[in-house]
């Protein structure tokens, strides 16, 4: 297939989707009998798809059940879910492990494997072994926003392939760059988009929107230059994308690609994320959070708004590594802000608890005589 075909298809049944669609494709024609097939979906967090946050388990089984079908048989499924939840717990919730059973698939979480440090062009990065021996990497990312780089895809889902350790390295970085060299030494050979159920706010769901459509092609910078311009962005929002392009990965150049739709929906247009996430952002004072963090204070922010509480707040909360050690006034969220006058612990802390937490400071505060 040449690198800069794009496909779409449009339905609600992703099974029989992604199995049109990789027909067309003929992957098959690439891909040595002997080869090891791994396969990346996002399960950032142990939640359903129907939450907006993980990849369809339908749509990875009709991935397996067309390469079983053309003779592979070196099949693995790799993920390494977000700091703070567990990829063995995701797996079960997601409803992977059935599947695996089904058909002897190993499930790797990559949280438990060891890692090696790679070079990316002068940018040393710890990678987890297994994700670099595959043969063959499906990227399966879910077609959703997020609550720091704005959306997620092709690219970033590849963010799930480093320890632990590095994820948190990766925020103290502002992250669009390492995600942009990451895909340097973890090579996606196709990516399958999962847009049938996305949340286009937050990477753990919560708020999904129903699209109904699978997206597929070779090159991750060019599917997330696509799917960056479907949900209304430009390329200068994103700025990994166009790391990546001037590094070497891909080409985000959409004028040159070739759409291939291979049904129509009338109903399908762009995809219109809200501007919400934004709104919340302005009560916050960030310095290289990590992602479960800063997602757990959004959503906590968010419940405050739907309570009518947020006006309330007067003062910004704190959040991030790079308030670690510093000794402050004012409500600080997670380990790293644990020497502020007010701490709200855990790594990632809990939203119920940050909701807690701020809801006593605004009545702490309001009870103050005038």
């Amino acid at each position: 297939m040449i690198s800069n075909n794009i496909y779409a298809i449009y339905g609600d049944n992703p099974k029989s989707m992604v199995k049109e669609v990789l027909s067309k494709i003929k992957i098959e024609e690439e891909i040595d009998k002997d080869a090891l097939i791994g396969i990346k979906p996002n399960l950032v967090v142990a939640k359903p798809s129907s939450s907006g946050a993980t990849t369809s388990p339908d749509l990875v089984e009709g991935v397996i059940q067309y390469l079983l079908s053309k003779g592979y048989k070196n099949l693995v499924i790799l993920e390494g879910s977000w700091v703070g939840d567990s990829t063995t717990r995701a797996f079960k919730v997601c409803g992977y492990e059935k599947f695996s059973r089904q058909y002897g698939i190993p499930l790797i979480d990559l949280q438990k494997d060891s890692f090696q440090e790679y070079d990316a062009q002068g940018l040393k990065i710890n990678v987890c072994e297994k994700a670099v021996k595959v043969d063959y990497l499906i990227n399966m990312p879910v077609l959703k926003g997020h609550c720091q780089t704005r959306m997620t895809c092709a690219l970033k889902n590849i963010k799930g392939c480093i320890p632990d350790k590095e994820k948190r390295r990766f925020h103290t970085m502002g992250l669009h760059k390492p995600i942009a060299y990451l895909n340097l030494i973890v090579k996606s050979s196709l990516v399958v988009v999962d847009g049938i159920m996305g949340d286009l706010c937050f990477e753990e769901g919560g708020t999904p929107v129903q699209m109904n459509r699978v997206i597929a092609g070779k090159d991750p910078v060019l599917i997330d230059a696509y799917v960056a311009e479907l949900m209304g962005y430009c390329l200068d929002d994103i700025p990994y994308i166009g790391i990546a392009e001037d590094i070497g990965v891909g080409s985000a150049n959409l004028s040159k690609a070739n759409i291939i739709e291979l049904n129509k929906d009338n109903n399908i247009g762009k995809i219109i994320p809200s501007r919400k996430v934004d709104y919340l952002a302005k009560y916050i004072d960030e310095r290289e959070a990590c992602s479960a963090c800063y997602g757990s204070l959004i959503h906590a922010l968010k419940r405050l708004d739907d309570k009518g509480k947020l006006n309330s707040l007067c003062e910004k909360i704190y959040i991030g590594q790079g308030y670690k050690n510093e000794i402050l006034e004012g409500i600080g969220v997670g380990l790293c802000t644990k020497n502020f006058s007010s701490n709200i612990p855990g790594c990632p802390p809990k939203a119920k608890d940050i909701v807690e937490c701020i809801m006593k400071e605004i009545e702490r505060k309001n009870s103050r005589p005038q």
